[in-house]
């Protein structure tokens, strides 16, 4: 503890601190903390000029060029947590690392092809979009470091250089250990990547490229008993020590691996005869060849919450999952046709176990095994302010054809202050491997379901963005052939009610979402709010979500110390109304419908205070303190209880040579 309170007063102290800023969205970052984001920097052993901010430079995967930024804001304070992003349709579990239950969905990311099961482990999987390509002048570093609920630490570092004007490297680790307030709760997390950048002298050939390695682990508790339940909602004073709170798991845990090797790289095969590059002709070439294993494990089995078991004694069941994929596309651009792509993508798909399950009935094969060829085209085109986007993608062999994905943007700008965006997404894929096949130590975990429907979905949103007005964006989905995991009663004589099975409904899933952002200031001080109202027009029962769900930050905001520091200090509350939520089931590392335990709506409170001092963003946060005057008795999910009060703090602090 002396060790953190030095390191926090070297941090407000400290005279001789220099940085430069953090990526804050797909957008240029604003002035609106009274910084110029054009500032220069100057170096530790001289007074001589650095480059601007500006030139350092954060490039996404679609090629949304932003640089860093070291403003401090109550949209940075939402974005300071293990994920790195706002959470607001999210709530989250007991631990840090743990999953979250969704208050919300979004479906811009549809695909033809099933993914990988083992959903809730995805919360913290970096996908290729999450990982960001640079260009800067000088070396670049970032630290990132928040204190977690019991006994571990969070750290996010990324460093990166470019040995060339035309060539990056970059380097990063994010690591979690917490281990949390209950029993079985220890999480552990490590993320590990590295990023090439690199484009030839006559801007000709260009390649992006990464290697990711992932391991998510959890101990699993399957929540509180029916006892430490009933005691946690009347408040019992025996649980109040949390770690004696009985839970229904004592030896049980899951993890993930994941490897990746992503490479994106093109050439100017015309460069294009003018400025605006007019006549050119490109080949661009993608491949992605990702690695996953997830495994779930136990000492000794407990029929009682899962089922019959095959061994009584050292579960260890373990499914691997490759998909190498490469695709090709060719494109043309015309200046008054825009640019026209053709695309071909092959991808081989392995998903199974080392062993197949015979059954006096049927059996369980052990393996997934095909390969994929797909045909589609790309369109990008900017008319009188409009910027047009469009990619289709239409599989034509192997055991997944006839599935297809179809996106479509469009966006302008109407005024200097007014923006408008519209996407539409559509995707006609199988389920998710884990609903076709699955294999388990118990029993009832083992299922083949070859024949299921495709997933049909259509998803339309628009969205205006006004400096005036703030943000609202509404999208409406419909959802044919939904799969879901679900409870069904258990055989007869069996020593539980209810197991998970896989379903699909006949039901059509239909899903309005409406989500508003508006900040007002007075003087210094300010509020900011987040309101979002949701209805599925049918299929509620297989579809849950809380019709309002609503965050409110009230808070004060100004320069201190000849301007020196920066602090921002206030309130923010949280709200979602009541519903039917899904279970975590531990075994799959996946949600159910539940029919047993609807989630009561409540809200939390939470005291911050945040600083700015130079480069250094200082973070202090009193987390769900009402829970000290009226204490808790809310769940994350059915089982699940929520998180206590707790003190956390720590930091995002940048560094350049």
């Amino acid at each position: 503890m002396k060790s953190v309170l030095t390191l926090i007063f070297i941090i407000l102290f400290s005279t001789f601190s220099v940085a430069q800023r953090t990526l804050s969205g797909t957008e240029t970052p604003k002035n609106t903390e009274g910084i110029n984001a054009r500032e220069k920097t100057t170096s530790v052993k001289s007074d001589r000029d650095k480059p601007p901010i500006s030139d350092y430079k954060i490039i996404s995967i679609e090629n949304d060029t932003t640089y860093v930024d070291t403003t401090l804001s109550i949209r940075k304070d939402y974005a300071y947590n293990y994920l790195r992003k706002d959470d607001f349709e999210l709530l989250p579990f007991s631990n840090i690392g743990r999953p979250f239950t969704e208050l919300g969905y979004s479906f811009d990311d549809l695909q033809a092809l099933p993914r990988f099961g083992a959903r809730a482990k995805h919360f913290f999987y970096l996908e290729v979009e999450d990982i960001p390509y640079y260009e800067v002048p000088t070396p670049l570093t970032e630290l990132y470091f928040r204190t977690v609920l019991q006994q571990g630490q969070n750290l996010d570092a990324t460093f990166t250089t470019n040995l060339k004007p035309n060539l990056n490297v970059s380097i990063a680790y994010k690591g979690l250990r917490s281990l949390g307030n209950y029993q079985r709760e220890l999480t552990s997390t490590g993320n590990l990547r590295i990023g090439l950048n690199y484009r030839t002298k006559n801007n000709r050939y260009f390649v992006r490229s990464h290697f990711v390695t992932q391991d998510i682990l959890n101990q699993e508790n399957g929540g509180l008993t029916d006892r430490a339940n009933q005691q946690f909602i009347e408040e019992i004073e025996e649980i109040q020590n949390r770690a004696s709170a009985e839970v229904r798991l004592r030896d049980a845990e899951n993890k993930m691996d994941a490897k990746r090797f992503y490479l994106n790289q093109y050439y100017n095969i015309r460069p294009g005869n003018d400025s605006t590059q007019n006549g050119q002709i490109r080949l661009n070439h993608i491949m992605d060849f990702t690695d996953k294993e997830y495994s779930f494990t136990q000492a000794n089995s407990t029929p009682q919450f899962f089922g019959t078991p095959f061994e009584n004694s050292d579960l260890n069941k373990e499914v691997e999952y490759q998909n190498v994929s490469n695709t090709m596309v060719l494109s043309y651009y015309q200046k008054y046709l825009g640019r026209i792509g053709f695309m071909a993508k092959h991808s081989n798909l392995n998903y199974g176990y080392n062993s197949t399950l015979i059954f006096d009935e049927n059996s369980i094969p052990n393996r997934l095994e095909t390969d994929v060829i797909s045909l589609g085209g790309t369109y990008l085109k900017t008319y009188k302010g409009f910027k047009l986007e469009g990619k289709a993608l239409y599989n034509i062999t192997g055991d997944y054809d006839g599935g297809y994905e179809v996106h479509g943007k469009a966006s302008t700008k109407i005024s200097d202050s007014l923006q408008f965006f519209a996407r539409l997404d559509l995707s006609s894929t199988a389920p998710n491997f884990n609903w076709i096949l699955n294999q388990s130590d118990y029993e009832n975990y083992n299922w083949y379901n070859p024949d299921f429907d495709n997933v049909n979905t259509q998803n339309l949103g628009v969205e205006a963005k006004s400096e005036v007005y703030g943000r609202v964006s509404a999208s409406f989905t419909q959802i044919d052939n939904h799969a879901y995991f679900g409870f069904e009663e258990a055989p007869e004589g069996s020593a539980t009610d209810s197991l998970v099975r896989p379903l699909q409904t006949d039901l059509q899933i239909r899903y309005l979402k409406v989500k508003a952002e508006k900040d007002f200031k007075y003087s210094h001080f300010n509020l900011a709010n987040t309101v979002m109202y949701q209805n599925v027009l049918e299929g509620e029962s297989v579809f849950p979500v809380p019709e309002f769900v609503t965050r409110n930050s009230l808070f004060y905001d100004n320069f201190l110390f000849d301007k020196a520091l920066y602090l921002q200090t206030g309130f923010t509350f949280n709200y979602f109304t009541s519903f039917m939520s899904k279970a975590y089931d531990p075994i799959l590392s996946e949600f159910a419908i539940q029919d047993f335990q609807e989630l009561q709506s409540f809200y939390t409170a939470d005291f911050f205070v945040n600083a700015k001092i130079r480069e250094a963003r200082i973070y202090f946060k009193l987390e769900n303190f009402t829970t000290l005057i009226q204490g808790n008795t809310n769940f994350s999910a059915p089982r699940q209880p929520y998180r206590d009060f707790a003190i956390r703090f720590g930091l995002v602090w940048n560094f350049f040579l």
